[in-house]
């Protein structure tokens, strides 16, 4: 099968509701030796055969809406990892090589064209067909995620995908073999008629997938994933597996303290208190590794409207805020300092540029905020708000009800920004409305987490949260795969990131991040307030082989796309 593809964007779908949260073969991975190709090898699952279901809050509210599409924004946690698989995982808890998923190796051509994939043999989809490399091929070229710097994919033999780019696409490896959900040709290729129609499909009836579990029931209360007796990697140890809606944090607190949750990835004040006073019944990390930002709305040419289009208040609303007094009151001091570059502070130092700053402001700076206004010409109203032309710098910033550790944020912005003359009124949507209006672009300020990137490399939050292909004007739908909710667009830096891209050169690399973090850092369209903490509970007293501090084989989070299927495939029942 060979298929080529010219389209440089998707149908938009305007009809998708979108409201995720951040958004989805061995244990022992993080002591996998390379095998010499790019990869690494699955090790055996630990733990014995347990019936006991295992109970898993992923962040959903009730009532929950089946939606099993792997295209859709909407997506439930456990769709991407648990029901479908990418051919390779990328561990964004260390720098290892990708483990082989339904891949086993890769290999570029000397100047980056073009990519060959080998895949495992014996893979079947849980309705018995046979994994090819034409459902690869598919999977890469099919019209509802096409990527525009792939120009074709050829399945040379059943299980080789030799895969050809407009141009050196190095730099793009995580996006094709670490985030690209491999479907079945059978199922999606006669969908491809109706794009729109296919989008919206909740695919809620038995979907057809790769992974270590099937979907079981189905209720506005919950969703069930069975165990695949089929599974490449071996039927999984956990025979059940239930993800539960819990009305916020607190309710899923008491429901972890009491043993009625096994998994979840959640921000508790004191997690210490949790642990000791389980008698060591759960186990718990925090691995901050994702961005929280003020979202923007910046973009006046895309339908953006506010005072905070202007660059000069997303500056000065940058230098008013206290992140320690966030960290310390919001987050208890979990959270992490953020870069304003986006590279993750440790992992990531060597890409940030000299005479970028390194971290963002830690405390807040009033009155560089407001010269930074009166010399855009604000001037101080009788009520100590800043205006110009009219316009009082006066903004909404949301975050979703339930969200208590966000909304503790919000309210310390808010007041923080007050004594620059910046007034920030703080609201509370529903999940849901947060969400909708987050992808449709319909608010000027919101406070959001920024998907780190699973290798030691920022490009990827640089092409999908900055660059232009990646935004469509306010009040349509962002597509599947595009997450820069700002509507920020700027061609230095798509041109930056293009030439990123086209590279496998570190100083060729390093020269083209420096244009980027030269533009977002004066731009602000993401204001960085922390790298937010990443906390993730677990029953240690029913089931073993989770990724604990010592070895975290995979992300944590039970939210964690790709890694939760990973995951659940290692645990097995304690004796």
């Amino acid at each position: 099968m060979i298929r080529s593809t010219g389209r440089k964007r998707l149908l938009a779908v305007t009809s998708l509701v979108a409201g995720v949260t951040l958004l989805a073969a061995g244990c022992g991975g993080g002591d996998d030796e390379g095998s010499g190709d790019g990869t690494k090898s699955p090790a055996a699952a630990e733990g014995t055969d347990t019936d006991r279901t295992l109970i898993v809050w992923a962040g959903a509210e009730p009532p929950i809406t089946a939606n099993f599409n792997p295209f859709s924004p909407t997506l439930l946690a456990g769709t991407n990892g648990v029901i479908y698989e990418t051919l390779f995982y990328y561990n964004k808890t260390s720098a290892e090589a990708p483990r082989p998923m339904l891949g086993e190796s890769f290999e570029w051509n000397e100047d980056g064209t073009e990519l060959t994939i080998k895949l495992r043999e014996g893979v079947k989809w849980n309705d018995g067909e046979d994994f090819t490399a034409d459902d690869v091929v598919f999977s890469l070229t099919n019209k509802f995620t096409t990527r525009a710097y792939i120009t074709g994919a050829e399945a040379v033999d059943p299980l080789t995908v030799k895969v050809s780019f407009d141009g050196p696409e190095f730099t793009n490896e995580f996006s094709v073999l670490g985030t690209t959900l491999m479907v079945p040709e059978h199922v999606w290729a006669e969908k491809e008629a109706d794009v729109e129609a296919a989008l919206t499909w909740t695919n809620e009836d038995a979907p057809v997938g790769t992974g270590p579990y099937t979907v079981g029931e189905t209720s506005a209360d919950s969703y069930t994933f069975e165990a695949n007796p089929d599974y490449w990697g071996g039927k999984p140890k956990v025979a059940q597996a239930r993800y539960i809606g819990v009305a916020g944090n607190q309710s899923a607190q008491d429901m972890l303290t009491t043993g009625q949750i096994d998994w979840t990835g959640m921000f508790i004040p004191d997690p210490d208190s949790i642990v000791s006073s389980s008698g060591d019944a759960v186990g718990y990390v925090n691995t901050p590794q994702d961005p929280t930002a003020i979202y923007t709305c910046a973009n006046v040419d895309l339908g953006c409207e506010g005072p905070q289009t202007d660059v000069a208040v997303r500056q000065a609303l940058n230098v008013a805020i206290d992140r320690t007094e966030i960290n310390n009151k919001a987050f208890v001091d979990l959270a992490a300092p953020v870069s304003p570059t986006f590279a993750l502070l440790g992992r990531d130092d060597k890409w940030i540029a000299d005479g970028m700053p390194k971290e963002s402001p830690q405390t807040a700076n009033a009155e560089e905020a407001m010269k930074i206004l009166e010399d855009a010409g604000y001037t101080k109203g009788a009520d100590g708000i800043y205006e110009k032309d009219g316009q009082k710098v006066e903004m909404t910033l949301t975050s979703p009800a339930t969200w208590t550790d966000y909304n503790s944020t919000n309210k310390l912005v808010a007041a923080q920004a007050l004594k620059a003359g910046i007034k920030i009124d703080v609201t509370e949507p529903t999940q849901q409305e947060w969400g909708d209006a987050r992808f449709s672009g319909n608010f000027q300020l919101t406070l959001g987490g920024i998907v780190g990137t699973s290798v030691p490399d920022p490009f990827q939050i640089y092409k999908d949260w900055f660059t232009t292909d990646a935004t469509i004007k306010v009040g349509e739908t962002l597509e599947p795969g595009d997450w820069n909710f700002t509507r920020y667009s700027n061609p230095a830096v798509d041109e930056a990131v293009n030439a990123a891209a086209a590279t496998n050169d570190e100083a060729a690399k390093k020269d083209a991040y420096a244009k980027v973090q030269a533009e977002i850092t004066e731009d602000l369209p993401y204001i960085p307030v922390v790298v937010n903490a990443t906390e993730t509970f677990w029953n240690a007293k029913d089931y073993t082989g989770w990724p604990t501090e010592d070895n975290l084989y995979a992300f944590p989070p039970a939210w964690g796309a790709g890694a939760s299927g990973l995951i659940l495939s290692q645990l097995g029942g304690t004796e």
